[in-house]
């Protein structure tokens, strides 16, 4: 087991990391609004499920291999991009529907919601690049088994995820009945939600890769 020092600074980097506005905090946080805590926590739930990809390959040395080729590193990153963009304009058509609707939009299935959670974690670079250029640094092989040492590091990443996510959707979905309320916020919520996936998507598809 690793000491307790550097759980305690891999638990603050790893809080650092998830508490950064991203793909997984907006797509949590739109759907939570949009749908409520249930559609929040199924999201959070997809998103660590996708996550949990980059545990495997960690523990089987595929993210150290992807993050040092350029093309898997940008064949990745330009998915999530698209990805991204394509949530923000499906939000946008979505806003078009609902104002020339009386009634709420059809909620999109829990396997839907699911599953595109799942896709927005794993094409998304910065999971990958801190497990596999962060990761390392804390793991120190006079301490025992490096796998043992691995599968605990990626269960509290995965742990704290879980907690910082639900905590986005719990408090998210709280004020979703007021901003549900009328069809103009609810046309507002999915204007604004699509057009921060679309900046969002844009912003990543230019990040550099240093």
């Amino acid at each position: 087991m690793p000491p307790l020092s550097n759980a305690l600074l891999f638990t603050a980097a790893t809080v650092a990391l998830l508490l950064m506005p991203g793909p997984a905090v907006v797509y949590i946080v739109t759907r939570s609004v949009a749908q409520g805590r249930t559609a929040g926590l199924v999201s959070v739930l997809g998103i660590h499920v996708g996550t949990l990809f980059y545990v495997v390959a960690t523990a089987l040395g595929l993210s150290a291999l992807l993050s040092a080729s350029s093309t898997a590193f940008h064949v990745i990153k330009y998915l999530g991009a698209a990805y991204l963009i394509w949530l923000g304009i499906e939000k946008l058509r979505l806003s078009r529907d609902t104002a020339a609707s009386t009634g709420e939009p059809p909620p999109s299935s829990m396997n839907r919601i699911f599953g595109q959670g799942v896709v927005v974690a794993l094409l998304n670079p910065k999971t990958m690049i801190f497990f596999a250029a962060f990761l390392p640094q804390f793991l120190d092989p006079a301490r025992g088994s490096l796998g043992t040492q691995i599968a605990f590091f990626c269960a509290l990443f995965v742990a704290l995820g879980v907690l910082s996510d639900g905590t986005y959707a719990v408090l998210a979905s709280a004020l979703a009945g007021k901003i549900r309320r009328t069809a103009r916020r609810r046309r507002t919520l999915e204007v604004s939600s699509g057009v921060v996936y679309v900046l969002l998507g844009v912003f990543a598809g230019t990040l550099s890769e240093a």
